[in-house]
């Protein structure tokens, strides 16, 4: 990200990362039947009563929710099709002025995670299964938080759902500490003090958490004061968005670059690229789906990159931020470091990362270096203009170790292959060997050992072409090479330049 920002800086005002959306879900200790009917053996409930009993725990909740509602003076909202929640929450707040407390309860008939009761051996069973049920959602102005809203499912194993904002959090942050800023929606076009707005960002991820997710739950749910008393939720995090702001000065500095990038990342993510941009290799043996979609809003025009569930998205605010955002909804698909069982032994390495609010760090992490890698592979799209007038530079011939070295054509086919090769995505973390340009280079693999060797010292001459124009630099202590920044810039240039600028411009002449 550093070199996208050093590229801009005079575009730039600056960037903020930070925690954007997370939807946390609570659960209780009732994970099977088996659990629950131990629960109700211990207050002397037959499974067959089962249902009436559910019946009475769930008119509590209404009967809850409609004398909190009464005694704050809130409407309680049944949800029809096209009403977007927190937009009407937001607005019901805004004309009634609360800057504090309940704004509204919206009621929803939605699908669930519940039980059934079905026949089993000697008695009847209670068995996991999917149905609907009546769902209250809380939505309040909180303190610290701003507007968030508490989900209850009125149906065991009573699920509690959290969604709260960071960028909501930051600003009331900001504004106990009296720190100036420009906000628009979801996101700020100026900040007074930028590196401490940082600094509270972070500080967000280590926010007690449990203990503030209790006490919302607690507020909604009457039952973990008595039937429910000595019970607590597990707390996961079932969708986590952290994005990285790229403030512009103005409309017209982001108006100018973001076709660019937005071109570039249609036209030349693959799905190598995306696998990378997240962190991981496309192994042959990998089973999903990777695909990238683009669509125009009304608050500007956005790319999604999604493997598996998992997301990596850019888009423009208001035009005026360049906003990456990653977003993780399986995490499983990414590791983190901690206990697990290998081999029949408890050792600690590294496993799959796990949905508990213990790993938001960890979810943080993956998500900073995913989006800086994204930026990283865009900085070369700052201004291909700018660019094109250094190619000439790469087009005359160059001494090195003292030998003369003939100059590239970018509009070569060879050359095009060799700079789409070297820019491939999967490079950006490790950097290319001969093998792997080989790989690229070559549709068929070789013949016979003499062909082999034929093609491995022709891939060496053309990496030493690249080395020669400065365009690629050998990693210390390896037989890898990665891209410099030069190198990054101009054959980026010379690709866009010979897929997209130069044919534009024919078609024009033609015209």
């Amino acid at each position: 990200m550093e070199r996208f920002l050093e590229k801009h800086k005079e575009k730039v005002v600056g960037a903020l990362e930070c925690c954007d959306r997370l939807l946390l879900k609570g659960y209780l200790p009732f994970g099977s039947g088996r659990s629950l009917e131990a629960f109700l053996d211990r207050r002397g409930i037959l499974c067959k009563d089962f249902k009436p009993f559910v019946l009475k725990q769930s008119e509590r909740l209404k009967a809850h929710a409609r004398a909190i509602a009464e005694k704050h003076q809130r409407p309680i909202i049944p949800i029809h099709p096209g009403l977007r929640k927190e937009d009407h929450a937001r607005e019901i707040a805004e004309r009634d002025g609360i800057g504090h407390g309940l704004v509204c309860i919206f009621t929803a008939v939605e699908t669930c995670s519940s039980f059934v009761l079905r026949p089993g051996k000697g008695k009847p069973r209670l068995h996991r299964a999917r149905r609907k049920c009546l769902h209250l959602y809380y939505y309040y102005m909180d303190r610290h938080f701003g507007l968030i809203h508490v989900r209850l499912q009125t149906w065991f194993p009573f699920m509690v759902q959290v969604c709260v904002n960071g960028h909501e959090w930051l600003a009331r942050k900001m504004d106990r500490h009296g720190i100036a800023y420009e906000r628009m929606d979801n996101a700020f076009a100026s900040i007074g003090d930028l590196p401490r707005a940082q600094q509270f960002a972070d500080a967000m991820l280590r926010t007690n958490w449990v203990g503030i997710l209790e006490r919302f739950a607690r507020r909604v749910n009457p039952l973990l004061g008595d039937l429910l008393a000595g019970t607590s939720h597990y707390w996961v995090i079932d969708q986590a968005e952290f994005s990285t702001d790229i403030i512009f000065k103005d409309r017209a500095a982001l108006q100018s670059l973001y076709p660019h990038l937005l071109r570039h990342a249609s036209l030349c993510f693959g799905a190598e690229d995306i696998m990378a941009f997240l962190g991981r290799t496309l192994h042959p043996a990998f089973k999903g789906e990777i695909h990238s979609d683009c669509k125009k809003r009304f608050l500007g025009t956005r790319i999604r990159h999604a493997v598996k569930g998992n997301a990596i998205k850019m888009y423009d605010k208001h035009g005026r931020i360049l906003r990456v955002e990653t977003v993780i909804n399986q995490p499983r698909e990414f590791k983190s470091f901690r206990e697990g069982a290998r081999h029949g032994e408890r050792i600690l390495g590294w496993f799959p990362m796990a949905k508990g609010i213990a790993n938001l760090k960890r979810y943080a992490e993956i998500s900073r270096q995913a989006n800086q890698r994204y930026l990283d592979a865009l900085c070369a799209v700052e201004d291909p203009s700018a660019a094109y007038g250094e190619l000439h530079d790469v087009c005359h011939p160059v001494t090195y170790k003292q030998r003369r070295r003939r100059g590239l054509n970018p509009l070569s086919k060879p050359d095009a292959q060799l700079f789409a090769a070297v820019l491939r995505g999967e490079h950006a973390i490790k950097g290319f060997q001969n093998r792997s340009l080989q790989t690229l280079l070559y549709a068929s693999k070789p013949a016979s050992a003499a062909e082999r060797n034929r093609r491995r010292a022709a891939v060496t001459r053309r990496i030493q072409l690249l080395r020669a124009h400065r365009l690629v630099a050998k990693i210390p202590h390896s037989q890898r090479y990665r891209l410099t920044q030069r190198g990054q810039q101009l054959m980026a240039a010379a690709i866009y330049l010979g897929k997209k600028d130069l044919p534009d411009w024919l078609s024009r002449i033609a015209a």
